[in-house]
Formats: C-alpha cells, sequence, structure tokens
C-alpha cells in the first residue's frame, strides 16, 4: 500500500461531539503526544480496516495496551460510562 503523504491537505472541520467523549480524546492525544487532529485521523485510518475474515464486524485498534489502559483511566476521571453502542441512543442534535 502506497502512502500518498504529498497529496495531504488538511481542512478545519466542525462537529459536535460528546462532551466527556471529547475529553477522553484530548487527554489521550496528549498521552500519546500527538493533536487531537492526529488521533481522530489515526482512529478513523483504523477503522476503514477490517479485520480479516471480520469484514464488516470488526476493524484494527490503533491503541496498544499502554493506551488502552489510559483510556480505561480517562474514561473514568471524566466519567464517559456508557459503552460503544450507547452512540445509537444519542440525540441526533443538542440544538
Amino acid at each position: 500500500m502506497a502512502e500518498a503523504t504529498s497529496d495531504i491537505e488538511r481542512v478545519q472541520l466542525g462537529v459536535r461531539m460528546e462532551k466527556r467523549m471529547v475529553k477522553v480524546l484530548k487527554g489521550l492525544a496528549e498521552f500519546n503526544n500527538e493533536s487531537l487532529g492526529q488521533l481522530l485521523e489515526k482512529i478513523v485510518l483504523h477503522s476503514f480496516e477490517p479485520m480479516p475474515g471480520e469484514e464488516g464486524e470488526w476493524s484494527a485498534s490503533p491503541h496498544g495496551k499502554r493506551a488502552l489502559n489510559a483510556l480505561a483511566d480517562l474514561k473514568r476521571v471524566y466519567g464517559m460510562d456508557y459503552e460503544v453502542h450507547a452512540g445509537r441512543s444519542f440525540p441526533a442534535s443538542d440544538e
């Protein structure tokens, strides 16, 4: 797979996310010594890569054991007490 790093153009993105989740993401980005944008790009790129034999069911995780432990701590500290499928019940908009 070739990397097309010379063709990368970043754009400003305005999105709304659950507040505790954003705090956890910012904490993880700091833990990884990267920007929030870099972390989100990494997460999205990994989510596009299916686990062989599990296409449509599982995707690769960009987080190692240390980062997963940090994530658990950050989720506890910031009160992110919901699980992966909770987003399905989030309101579409809070405007």
